[in-house]
């Protein structure tokens, strides 16, 4: 099975599991909205400083360590946002896929209870996330490129800590060890591009938004803004099923990975072909 059939068959997989619960898309709907807060809260403050770009190399010490305390403040509480209702949704797919019916307020529920590791977990993502921009500003082009390789590096070894977290209830640092040995077990160099759910969607998206230029051009009267209301809509539309796909099957892979457990809705054929035996 080719990288872009598995996809198709994991994306697949997984919209069956978010249609039997389609309220679960509430989740990355509010993590969405808390994370423009969040920006907005950030970035107004900061227009006068230079906004999110550091100051000079030659602004006094003082200078610089506030920008980067803001930073990681900004990094802190935009990753405890996604972590708390990606717990959420985690939490759901994981008790859809045992054959039970949850609802919002299970996720809800999972996520409170488990609020003092997503809070352990996003310090440990901000921490992470401060040091890889210091990298890219203080190295520039090198540093931009190394920074690249560490974050695409830590994006795999951390890909099944929040199902950890949720499941096993485990601290930041038990949960990135879990996480990594997971990986080890059932390793595999395709691991991101046999399920490159970003690079899909990137297209769907694309195609949507160029079949809706073409309706503005056809019916120009309904208004640039109509059109551009829609795009908006469908664009962020698009992003909430993506982001709810993608944290579903990381809830397939872990009980895989973990138990040898096929979840509801997926196959072992499809999900051994994801994480290859070494």
């Amino acid at each position: 099975m080719g990288r872009l059939s598995r996809t198709w068959e994991l994306m697949g997989m997984s919209w069956q599991v978010l249609k039997k619960d389609k309220e679960m898309l509430v989740f990355p709907l509010l993590s969405l909205i808390c994370c423009a807060v969040v920006l907005l809260s950030f970035a107004l403050p900061m227009l006068g400083e230079g906004g999110f770009s550091p100051p000079p190399k030659t602004a006094p010490e003082s200078e610089h360590i506030a920008f980067y305390g803001k930073m990681f403040l900004f990094y802190f509480a935009t990753y405890f946002f996604i972590v708390f209702f990606n717990s959420a949704v985690v939490a759901c797919a994981v008790m859809r896929m045992s054959g039970k019916n949850p609802t919002l307020n299970d996720g809800f529920s999972a996520a409170f209870s488990r609020l003092p590791l997503i809070f352990g977990w996003a310090l440990v993502a901000a921490t992470v996330g401060l040091i890889l921009r210091i990298l890219e500003d203080r190295l520039e082009k090198v540093g931009r490129f190394v920074a690249g390789l560490l974050g695409m590096a830590w994006s795999v070894v951390t890909f099944l800590v929040i199902p950890v977290l949720v499941v096993e209830k485990k601290g930041p640092g038990a949960a990135l060890k879990e996480s990594t040995t997971l990986l080890k077990k059932t390793w595999g160099e395709q691991l991101i591009g046999n399920f490159s759910f970003g690079l899909v969607f990137f297209v769907v998206g694309l195609l949507g938004v160029v079949v809706l230029g073409l309706g503005f051009f056809m019916l120009p009267a309904l208004g640039l803004f109509f059109w551009g209301a829609i795009a908006v809509g469908f664009l962020v539309l698009l992003a909430l099923i993506q982001s709810a796909l993608q944290t579903i099957f990381q809830a397939a892979l872990y009980l895989y990975a973990k138990e040898g457990r096929i979840g509801e809705g997926f196959s072992k054929e499809v999900l051994s072909g994801a994480m290859r035996e070494r």
